[in-house]
């Protein structure tokens, strides 16, 4: 990850803390804000009283919380529940626009991070609504499309790329290094080898602590760890391999598993959209 120069931080940490301030002060029930961020910037920690829906039109997001890492990459949403501490960080140069809704009804009123599938009319929903922002004269259209954008976000589908992250220190430190370097062929009884437990007390401990079992969290976390790389668009081939994967077919085949499409076809479909 690049390192951003202290003069370009310090621009970005200021616009940030305006942009929380205003949003904060504001007694508007939908408002919308759009951003174009450097790689390697990181969103401090930070909430809002108003439930966020992120969208990333251009580049990878990974969203933080003390319980988990919610990857967003483009033609995808992360819906934040209002009150949730989080940080943001920019994996890639980022385009990104958010809906910020007050009134705690539908998806709105959720109580967990959910990653979503932006929709084409989401998307120029959202980017109608930019365009409108602060244009007094036509206040009327923006409210019908505002009104539009929030029920089409109770529709989007959601994905799998959440990744849930243990409360346990000593668990939390492997889960952070497979992810550094996947392992598709990851055995428990090597992890539970590591923390000097029995088979069964690691499984129920990973279950407890995550809420997914040790395969399932494992095949999230490569798809976690492989989509900056292939959303920058590195080849499938050396992602696949560099993951640890003993052939190209086999990555695939778990890709389109979790996310319903090959690589290939899933990004070019999101770039389209963009």
């Amino acid at each position: 990850m690049q390192k951003l120069d202290p003069a370009i931080l310090s621009v970005l940490d200021e616009a940030h803390v305006r942009n929380l301030l205003s949003m904060e002060q504001s007694n508007a029930d939908v408002l919308v804000h759009s951003s174009e961020v450097p790689s390697g910037y990181v969103v401090p920690v930070h909430s809002h009283r108003r439930t966020q829906v992120l969208c990333v039109f251009a580049g990878v997001v990974v969203v933080s919380t003390e319980r988990g890492r919610w990857m967003i990459p483009p033609g995808h949403a992360l819906l934040i529940p209002r009150g949730l501490e989080h940080s943001v960080e920019m994996y890639s140069d980022v385009s990104m626009r958010s809906i910020y809704v007050l009134s705690p009804v539908g998806r709105a009123a959720a109580d967990a991070p959910t990653v979503l599938e932006v929709s084409a009319l989401a998307h120029h929903l959202l980017a109608e609504a930019i365009r409108l922002k602060g244009q007094e004269d036509d206040g009327r259209r923006e409210d019908l499309v505002m009104a539009l954008l929030v029920d089409e976000i109770g529709r989007l589908p959601e994905q799998p790329l959440g990744l849930p992250f243990p409360a346990s220190g000593r668990l939390t430190a492997l889960c952070r290094e497979f992810l550094d370097r996947p392992i598709p062929g990851a055995k428990i009884d090597d992890w539970a080898g590591r923390l000097n437990m029995s088979r069964r007390s690691f499984t129920r401990l990973f279950r407890e602590e995550t809420g997914v079992s040790f395969a399932t969290w494992r095949q999230q976390a490569c798809i976690f760890a492989c989509m900056p790389r292939l959303a920058r668009g590195e080849p499938v081939t050396t992602v696949a391999l560099d993951a640890g994967y003993e052939s190209v077919p086999a990555f695939i085949t778990m890709f389109k598993r979790m996310l319903g499409a090959s690589p290939r076809s899933y990004f070019t479909a999101r770039q389209a959209a963009a």
